[in-house]
């Protein structure tokens, strides 16, 4: 009688909504923004980012990239906008993820090389000065170099080519730093092969001419005389120009026969 009466009171409660609900699905959307206010965002994103409000800007542009519909030309502006704004923060890396997304995204749009300049200008700023570690600034290298690589041609190119260069005064300035090392502690093989590699990887830099000028004197010291007339020669040739030309390599002396001229 007892299970009966169970039975009944189960089935009431069901009846009357006791027992376990339905799983509902999770309620959707359609709502979308219209374009008006995608243009409003778009130029107070804008404003936010001219005015220098970093933080303000990277929240804005991070909504407008969620709204903004796909193809819609704003994106790849927006995505590079959004590097900017991190860049301005100082959050180098994540500006570099933007960068790069631009570049990867939008491949065929031109600011796709451009995004490519500015990662490689994010890991540059990683890289403080010459001795210290140069991970990041390999990393800008072979950025630019990417860009080189993919969009050869163009002001960005020349940019990157620009930014090469002077990043190769560093990674000289460094290696020029270790050959002094081991000069202090008459390491002077070593000291020799730092300064040949440098002159050989990076010969068009301006600490060039100063690094020829070290080698020459670590053979003097040395005694290796046809090594010093050898790197002389190379020196006259090619750093005609260089003060230190005539303190490393003074100028043969002519020997004076005696006889008088027009004899």
């Amino acid at each position: 009688m007892k299970r009966i009466i169970a039975s009944a009171v189960l089935i009431f409660l069901m009846a009357c909504g006791g027992g376990k609900p339905e799983t509902q699905p999770a309620p959707t959307s359609n709502f979308r923004i219209e374009a008006p206010q995608l243009d409003s965002m778009f130029q107070a994103a804008e404003s936010l980012l001219a005015n220098r409000k970093w933080r303000d800007a990277a929240i804005a542009f991070e909504r407008l990239l969620l709204e903004l519909p796909r193809g819609d030309a704003r994106l790849p502006v927006s995505r590079l906008a959004l590097g900017e704004a991190r860049l301005g923060l100082k959050s180098y890396l994540q500006a570099v993820r933007e960068f790069r997304r631009t570049a990867d995204e939008y491949p065929t749009d031109s600011l796709a090389p451009y995004g490519l300049l500015r990662a490689g200008d994010a890991y540059a700023k990683l890289w403080r000065r010459p001795e210290l570690d140069p991970t990041y600034g390999t990393q800008a290298m072979a950025t630019w170099q990417e860009l080189l690589s993919r969009y050869p041609t163009g002001q960005y190119a020349d940019s990157a080519r620009a930014r090469i260069a002077g990043l190769e005064e560093w990674f000289a300035i460094k290696e020029f730093k270790n050959g002094r090392f081991y000069l202090r502690y008459k390491a002077y093989d070593s000291a020799i092969l730092v300064f040949r590699d440098l002159l050989f990887r990076y010969p068009r830099t301006r600490i060039a001419p100063e690094v020829l000028g070290e080698l020459i004197r670590t053979y003097q010291r040395l005694g290796y005389q046809e090594e010093v007339e050898e790197n002389c020669s190379y020196f006259r040739l090619t750093y005609p120009e260089s003060p230190l030309l005539g303190e490393r390599c003074p100028a043969p002396q002519v020997a004076d026969s005696g006889a008088v001229p027009g004899d």
